[in-house]
């Protein structure tokens, strides 16, 4: 098995690192006692302060002086900080800076909600300035009550709005501090007011009977002011902007054309809150933590100490390809052409009319090239007489791919699509700079193209699992192929993705041997990393097998049920490497043309292609696979039950129809990048987006000017059951590593190369031909597939004889 690529330790961003300012245990421990030491050092000086300050006045001029000595208790520091804290700053009110210092070091060592502690700084250092404006109308310019700074302050608001306006103001704050803070209302004030009247009139009242005042005149000023009716509006957001026209018949006929970009407002919900004496009732909910494993706390402590895994450091400074490599095309865009519309609009009525089938209304979704007309029938109207009728409609519309949807799922309309005369180009810049594929948190997300609707469809390939594609000579394959891994790479970084490609015609996919050490894997021996030699695609699908078994061996070692699974645990250091761990990039296997492949090989392509797709998606591996001949011979039963996901370019016939989607309709499809997307439940139509050559060589271009890995993703190496059965006989032509190698394999019974790998530190080309001359030997078994050879000598001592006796 190839080695993996060499990864690094901790999380950043691809483009922008940001600072980590997470401070681990022994950090905690340090940054809290200093902020808790700092607290009371502050304290102490400043109490000292008011009993020793103007003794110590003389002596702040001489700082630096060791004969001077100072009263203070913290000496000439403590003389130093409480003069610029007190007598220059806040007054006394600045022992709550101490206080403040030392509740952060209590937040640190214990780790609290840094939140709260961040209001707390807030809080205290708004009731500093407060306190010392306060105390500045009682104090002279270098009283320690107020400080510097308040008297200067109150000074400066008694100047501009007097003492009454300075008073007011300060009210005015503390009020809103109170409100704000401590959520007093008036409706509180009030009811406290009425709690304490009612509480001096029981005082006065202990021999009368109590009076419910549940119905007084204040009980009822109380409950209203309590009682908040809600009222929440419903905002609709229309999504298409509309247009009616008459008919003769009373026939509304509405075009639609959806926006780009959907708004959604969501409304306001307001929550009535309970009576005001419950806001200060704090229920605290004690959790239990779960019991850890020895080796989760080892794992959290490397995660802790290091950060998670990340596959991507290696390639840290990759950049991913800019949008402006990408062409923009002039003509994007829904174009409205009122008079074609009004002209298939009428065309369609009469049509429909002539054979005595009524309307109610039609509207219209125009797309980049086909405008959807939505029909309503009158009732009584069966579905199947108008869907006979498409031949009839395509003849009076003259037009080519007409298709009717009778009725169109989720909707209580009949639907057919009549294609533009003048379509629009769906750019793959457009799909790809959408905010769908931008945001998207899918594992592989494709954008493929958009819909009728104008929207862009993006679809996740590890969903599929995977995907067939098919359709006549020239109708788009070839660059569906190309929006797929362009998607790819402008998504995934190279450390998650790799690309097997097989390219019969040799001349579609050769653009991205370019990024071989970024994106492509292939076997060892080979020496391009795009397949375009049916012989050796065999191979490359028996390793991609051999890949697959090795991958749930690991997943089984590892507990894990899928790759995401896997993949997670082992960026949380959960999961050892020297056990044979490693991260799994998801491999997407694309055969350009697999007709080409069954032709020449049959079931040597076929067995492991199903083997595949049916266990395959599980561990990361996902298949592409685009035909230009879909018939049964080609896409056969057992293929097409492992493929849901679909998508059909026009074909020539119906039974190609039939054969790809299990249904009609890709015989009536225009050509030029239109077609039906199925995965497995209703099909939609979609305009392919269209990337052109250049734009693909401009990026892979820029991808493979960056740094890249010493060599392709290398895929194990796959032996045939042909070879090395009378390999290396000779003894004189033996490894030197033979009998130690030998030795492992009797001792560990398992006869594979990757057990020699690991133990002796080899290639995988060297450990296989040793296990070659030890199956010479007769100290293992034959091939056996995916699993490891059988031991044919069962401890070290049967070995010394039998090495012993080849001497002989």
């Amino acid at each position: 098995m190839a080695k993996a690529k060499k990864t690094s330790k901790s999380k950043t961003k691809l483009r922008f690192k940001t600072p980590d300012f997470t401070l681990n245990n022994q950090q905690k421990l340090v940054f809290g006692s200093f902020l808790i030491i700092l607290g009371i050092l502050l304290f102490t000086a400043f109490l000292s302060f008011i009993f020793t300050g103007k003794a110590d006045q003389s002596t702040l001029t001489e700082f630096t002086s060791r004969q001077v000595e100072t009263k203070n208790w913290l000496s000439k520091v403590g003389a130093w900080l409480s003069d610029v804290f007190i007598q220059r700053g806040f007054g006394i009110a600045a022992f709550m800076f101490s206080g403040l210092s030392f509740l952060s070091g209590i937040f640190v060592l214990m780790d609290l909600n840094k939140s709260k502690l961040r209001r707390h700084w807030f809080w205290g250092t708004l009731i500093v300035i407060w306190i010392s404006i306060f105390f500045g109308f009682f104090t002279s310019k270098n009283d320690i009550l107020s400080g510097t700074i308040g008297f200067e302050i109150n000074t400066f608001f008694q100047d501009y709005i007097g003492k009454l306006g300075t008073i007011l103001l300060l009210i005015f704050c503390f009020i809103t501090y109170l409100a704000i803070r401590f959520k007093f209302t008036p409706q509180r004030i009030a009811a406290l007011f009425n709690k304490a009247k009612n509480n001096i009139k029981d005082d006065f009242n202990e021999d009368f009977t109590p009076v419910d005042n549940s119905h007084s005149e204040e009980a009822e000023q109380i409950k209203t002011a309590f009682n908040v009716n809600e009222t929440n509006e419903a905002s609709k957001v229309e999504a298409e902007t509309s247009t009616t026209i008459s008919t003769e018949k009373t026939t509304s006929f509405e075009v639609s054309t959806p926006k780009l970009e959907e708004e959604t407002i969501e409304p306001t919900l307001k929550t009535s809150s309970k009576e005001d004496d419950d806001e200060d009732v704090k229920i605290e909910v004690e959790t239990v933590k779960e019991e850890e494993s020895e080796t989760d706390n080892l794992a959290n402590k490397l995660v802790e100490d290091f950060g998670q895994f990340d596959p991507t450091l290696e390639l840290g400074k990759y950049q991913f390809p800019p949008l402006d490599l990408l062409k923009k095309y002039d003509n994007e865009g829904v174009t409205i052409n009122q008079e074609e519309l009004e002209e298939n609009k009428n065309r369609i009525v009469e049509t429909l009319n002539n054979y005595k089938i009524g309307i109610d209304s039609i509207k219209a979704t125009i797309g980049p090239t086909v405008t959807l007309y939505e029909i309503v029938p009158e009732a009584g109207v069966r579905i199947s007489k108008i869907k006979n009728l498409e031949d009839d409609i395509a003849l009076s519309l003259a037009a080519l791919g007409i298709r009717i949807i009778a009725p169109i799922p989720g909707k209580g309309t009949i639907g057919i699509e009549v294609p533009n005369k003048n379509s629009t180009i769906v750019s793959m810049r457009s799909v790809i700079a959408s905010q769908k594929f931008q945001k998207s948190e899918m594992q592989l997300p494709i954008a493929i193209g958009k819909t009728i609707s104008n929207e862009t469809l993006v679809v996740d390939l590890a969903k599929m699992p995977h995907l067939l594609m098919a359709g006549a000579t020239g109708q788009g394959k070839s660059v569906g192929l190309n929006a797929v891994l362009t998607s790819l790479l402008y998504k995934k970084h190279p450390a998650e993705v790799k690309f097997v490609l097989v390219d019969p015609k040799k001349v579609e996919l050769t653009l991205f041997n370019k990024i071989e050490r970024h994106y492509l894997a292939k076997l060892p021996d080979s020496e391009d990393a795009i397949i375009t030699d049916n012989t050796k695609v065999i191979n490359t699908l028996n390793s991609l097998c051999i890949e697959m078994d090795n991958r749930y061996e690991l997943l089984k070692n590892a507990l894990c049920r899928n790759i995401s699974e896997y993949n997670a645990k082992f960026k949380a250091r959960k999961l050892n490497p020297n056990d044979g761990h490693q991260f799994l990039p998801y491999i997407v296997l694309v055969v350009d043309e697999f007709a080409d492949l069954i032709m020449t090989a049959g079931k040597e392509v076929e067995t492991p292609i199903a083997r595949l797709a049916q266990l395959a998606r599980a561990i990361g591996i996902h298949l592409i696979i685009a035909t230009q001949r879909p018939s049964v011979n080609v896409i056969t039963g057992i293929i097409k039950a492992n493929f849901p996901a679909r998508i059909a370019f026009r074909v020539t016939s119906k039974i190609d129809s039939r054969t790809i989607l299990d249904g009609a309709g890709a015989d009536q499809l225009i050509g030029r990048g239109d077609m039906l997307y199925t995965q497995g439940n209703d099909m939609i139509r979609i305009q392919c987006a269209f990337v052109d050559t250049p734009e693909v060589e401009k990026i892979v271009d820029f991808i493979g000017s960056q740094k890249a890995y010493p060599d392709a993703y290398l895929l194990p190496e796959y032996v045939g059951e042909e070879s090395g059965t009378s390999l290396d006989i000779d003894i004189s032509d033996r490894d030197k590593l033979f009998r130690e190698a030998a030795e492992i394999i009797v001792t560990a019974q398992q006869g594979s190369a990757s057990l020699l790998q690991r133990k002796l530190k080899l290639g995988y080309n060297r450990a296989g031909r040793i296990i070659d001359q030890l199956e010479a030997a007769g100290i293992v078994g034959g091939f056996e597939g995916s699993k490891a050879r059988q031991v044919l000598v069962p401890d070290l001592l049967a070995l010394e004889q039998l090495l012993e006796n080849e001497t002989k």
